[in-house]
């Protein structure tokens, strides 16, 4: 009589948790209707655009996803097949994560997707569409589709060393955690300024982000204004074999000054304390401050080689080779930026 009563009471447990993911997805599809039957107005700013396109929702859990971005030039041979080094690195990602949905994406396929996805948003893609250099390009192609999708971004020169869902400590919940970045450079001395932006950086060859994160929206809406500006006033290119050039307009600088940006702002990060470089010097094991996790510079850009007795080894979650291509990928041809290369 007890082993039917508890049969009876599994079978009803299932049919109530099956209802309830239908009514949650119903509630989903009803959500995106009314929400594509508002309009904003036209005055709405690009920040207010970016926010109502791509909602923040941090209890949400973190897209099964790895974005990765290869030149259209290169990526398969002759025959179709992949090239080694795009094989390889496929391969390292999907043999630790074999639950995700992998895209390595060309430049055409990134041009779509942003067209795809900021199809309402018309400063977003002139700005993407008139930035002189591949590199600018896909800096700013991993914050959008980031932005709009969520998920991990790893650089070609990465190489995972543990699977993605191991990286948030045990004791960390990750509905809590809406964002996942690396410390790329923690100075030691005064020379820093020779290579670097800023005193200490976070890393952008590794992202992961919950749609929508308040630090992406601004990177966004920061590259989109200093782009088009630059645009007016006849000054998009640069010297881009310059690392600090690069770093200011789209890569570790711009997304440092993000960071920091949003841990001081009270409202939308909840930090009471004012937050510098000092929060996360000498970092030595993973940092939750509001809702971004924090990693040493060690767990994202670990050793090639790792001994046993290495206190570290359980924070090495991938390592980077830093083989900066950029410095031969060539610019992009812009007929509203006709200057030359300085």
């Amino acid at each position: 009589m007890m082993a039917k009563f508890e049969l009876l009471a599994k079978e009803m447990r299932l049919k109530q948790d099956e209802q309830a993911k239908l009514f949650e997805k119903q509630r989903r599809v009803l959500e995106r209707r009314i929400k594509e039957l508002k309009k904003l107005p036209d005055e709405a700013t690009l920040r207010e655009k970016l926010a109502y396109a791509f909602e923040y929702d941090s209890s949400r859990r973190f897209p099964a996803f790895i974005w990765q971005t290869w030149p259209s030039q290169g990526m398969q041979d002759s025959k179709g097949v992949l090239v080694e080094d795009v094989a390889s690195n496929r391969a390292n990602w999907d043999e630790k994560n074999p639950g995700f949905v992998h895209e390595i994406i060309n430049d055409n396929i990134a041009g779509a997707l942003v067209r795809h996805y900021y199809a309402s948003i018309p400063d977003v893609l002139e700005a993407y569409n008139s930035l002189p250099n591949k590199i600018l390009k896909i800096d700013f192609f991993k914050y959008l589709i980031l932005l709009a999708r969520g998920g991990l971004y790893a650089d070609m020169d990465t190489v995972p060393l543990q699977p993605i869902p191991n990286w948030v400590p045990a004791q960390m919940d990750p509905g809590k955690i809406g964002l996942v970045v690396g410390i790329e450079h923690d100075a030691k001395d005064a020379t820093w300024r020779n290579e670097y932006v800023r005193r200490l950086q976070f890393g952008t060859w590794i992202i992961q982000a919950k749609p929508g994160h308040p630090v992406i929206r601004e990177v966004v809406a920061h590259i989109t204004e200093t782009t088009l500006d630059r645009k007016m006033r006849g000054e998009l290119n640069l010297n881009f074999r310059n690392d600090l050039n690069i770093m200011s307009w789209t890569g570790s600088g711009v997304w440092t000054d993000a960071l920091f940006t949003y841990f001081n702002d009270y409202l939308r990060s909840g930090v009471t304390k004012k937050v510098t470089w000092k929060e996360f010097h000498n970092l030595a094991v993973p940092k939750l401050l509001s809702d971004v996790l924090v990693f040493p510079e060690f767990s994202l850009k670990a050793p090639n080689k790792i001994s046993s007795d290495d206190p570290n080894k359980s924070m090495y979650f991938a390592t980077h080779e830093g083989a900066k291509f950029w410095k031969t990928v060539p610019k992009v041809e812009d007929p509203s930026a006709p200057q030359k290369l300085q």
